[in-house]
């Protein structure tokens, strides 16, 4: 019987032993697997022109730039903000600004965040609280509230998406007044 009582003594002092020695190395394999998040690119007083077959497509002014090109997930962040004019094959600008972005380099998609305008040369304005926009199929959309100013006139919603030119916008939950002409 005595020689039970020494196993069952034996047991918890080899699992504390174990543990404390399992912990030590677990700290020290965590120290080497951590890398540091830190930007591979830090830029300040940005203003960057995107051209396509010599035509401007986009400028791009912002007082700060960090990209986080060397993750699994590369991004860029503008941490100060964005004011960015894009161009159709027209030559009619749309004007962007927000007080925060990312852009995302695999999905080409935006995050705009925080008083977000967009407006345009017709005189029509969507602001909200963020926006996406899909670089790629040159689209802009928000489950978000918004508010909507046109010459013709106001609305506001919940959920909206809409063309870089604003031609096309389908919007989920709206109210607003439609100014006519006598």
């Amino acid at each position: 019987m005595s020689r039970y009582k020494i196993n069952i003594l034996l047991f918890p002092c080899l699992f504390l032993i174990t543990l404390f020695s399992c912990e030590s190395n677990f700290k020290e394999v965590q120290k080497s697997n951590f890398s540091e998040f830190t930007p591979s690119t830090d830029a300040d007083s940005i203003n960057l022109k995107y051209t396509d077959s010599g035509k401007i497509q986009a400028v791009l002014i912002t007082p700060k730039m960090l990209e986080f090109g060397a993750i699994d997930f590369p991004f860029t962040e503008f941490p100060k903000g964005i004011n960015l004019t894009i161009y159709d094959n027209n030559g009619k600008k749309t004007y962007v600004t927000s007080n925060y972005a990312v852009s995302y380099k695999e999905t080409k998609i935006i995050d705009l965040q925080g008083n977000v305008k967009i407006r345009n040369d017709d005189g029509q304005l969507l602001e909200t609280d963020q926006m996406f926009y899909d670089q790629m199929n040159e689209w802009f959309y928000t489950e978000k509230s918004y508010k909507f100013t046109d010459p013709k006139g106001n609305s506001t919603g919940e959920g909206v998406d809409f063309s870089k030119d604003f031609k096309i916008i389908n919007s989920q939950r709206i109210s607003g007044q439609v100014y006519q002409k006598p």
